[in-house]
């Protein structure tokens, strides 16, 4: 076997794992079920789903009027009616600073996450704010980024698959799908935050005019301090992108040399 085929399948392998670890496996483990948690049907959910869920969670922001007993236990946190995001890794965090949320309470300010299927983190207060100033709440953007994620996200580890397991030029220009994916995520995001921001509502106690929020950095909005950065997530999927483009570049050297 060609030594660079070998290190394009090492590659993609790690890409392939990073992926599945971080987004899919969570993904599927926990689909469906914050349906079920508002439908009052927690007690449906499978053991599986909550030891996925409680293994995620360890060392995620909670928020403060999440009992402590609850912290990173599903079944508690059903219990106690308490805010539940997804399982998977989070992309990006953005948080908001106010006078009226002291930083004794709230150190972090407003935090929010979001993540390929959802969000976590103060996603009620967010959008209590978000109506404050005549904004959708954030479940009104990227419902079908969200419906079709899994399946995307499948449809890729299949690319990636089959990508280790052949050496065809069509799969290798495919895995530049993944190489892709900062990019895809950054100007989803960019675009959804741009609609939320000019497409304001008469109903907010504060009017401000349309706006373009800030996706990365450091803002200001109204009386609003805005931090939005990426977090974990962001990383894997940078990690991802290097690696499929390591491991496109050493199939294309090992295709040519082998076509010589």
């Amino acid at each position: 076997m060609h030594s660079s085929i070998k290190k394009a399948r090492i590659f993609a392998t790690v890409a392939l794992l990073i992926l599945t670890f971080a987004f899919t496996f969570p993904m599927i483990a926990f689909n469906g079920a914050l349906t079920q948690i508002n439908n009052q049907k927690g007690d449906e959910i499978s053991p599986l789903t909550t030891k996925v869920w409680n293994f995620y969670n360890h060392g995620r922001y909670k928020s403060q009027s999440i009992p402590k007993a609850a912290h990173n236990n599903l079944t508690k946190m059903i219990e106690s009616t308490s805010e539940i995001g997804v399982a998977s890794l989070p992309i990006w965090a953005v948080s908001l600073e106010a006078p009226n949320y002291p930083k004794e309470a709230f150190p972090e300010g407003i935090p929010v996450f979001f993540h390929f299927d959802g969000f976590s983190g103060e996603v009620h207060e967010m959008n209590t704010i978000n109506h404050y100033v005549g904004m959708d709440p954030m479940w009104v953007g990227g419902t079908f980024e969200r419906s079709v994620g899994i399946y995307a996200l499948l449809l890729l580890s299949l690319i990636m698959v089959y990508f280790i397991a052949y050496n065809n030029k069509v799969l290798n220009y495919l895995m530049l799908i993944p190489v892709s994916l900062p990019l895809l995520f950054i100007a989803d995001y960019s675009y959804w935050l741009y609609w939320f921001g000019h497409n304001l509502h008469n109903w907010g106690a504060f009017k401000i005019k349309p706006f373009m929020p800030t996706v990365f950095g450091d803002g200001k909005i109204a009386q609003f301090t805005t931090h939005s950065y990426p977090t974990i997530g962001f990383y894997l999927l940078v990690a991802i992108s290097l690696l499929s483009l390591l491991a496109f570049f050493a199939k294309q050297k090992a295709l040519k040399e082998m076509e010589a």
